[in-house]
């Protein structure tokens, strides 16, 4: 009987996947639980049209991406820091402080996990900094820290 997974079941398949599962499986265990539905005509119908609107909606995500990548590749992010003499920066400049200037700066809104930082930036100068968008989608941002 094909069935239409309703949720991951380990060893079983995943959500939205149609599978062919035993009869009593089916009927004895997926059914009962709501794990599953019947893979007829009207569900199958239902299931395609949930994939389109999932595939639409990322690829509106991606294109909104991409914006942000090609506006983030025209700015320069300026940041200030207490520095020592040899150009030593107390501290260092994070992630956080790199996703907040942009927010208040530029207005875009970047999650600082997403910001590929090995480590803070610890000396003064240009830095370029890569921000992972979406997936494939990697924006890079120049980066000036300067000494107050």
């Amino acid at each position: 009987m094909k069935v239409i997974l309703k949720a991951d079941i380990k060893g079983v398949g995943k959500k939205d996947e149609v599978i062919d599962a035993s009869d009593g499986y089916a009927r004895n265990f997926l059914f009962p639980k709501n794990l599953a539905v019947e893979a007829n005509k009207e569900n199958m119908e239902k299931l395609k049209a949930r994939q389109n609107s999932a595939k639409f909606q990322k690829d509106q995500e991606r294109e909104e991406a991409l914006k942000i990548a090609d506006k983030l590749s025209k700015i320069m992010v300026k940041i200030k820091v207490k520095a020592g003499e040899n150009g030593k920066i107390f501290g260092g400049v994070s992630a956080k402080e790199i996703a907040q200037e942009l927010e208040k700066e530029y207005k875009i809104k970047v999650d600082k996990k997403k910001i590929d930082l090995n480590e803070t930036i610890k000396t003064l100068g240009m830095q370029t900094v890569e921000i992972k968008l979406f997936e494939g989608v990697i924006g890079k941002v120049k980066i000036d820290v300067r000494s107050e």
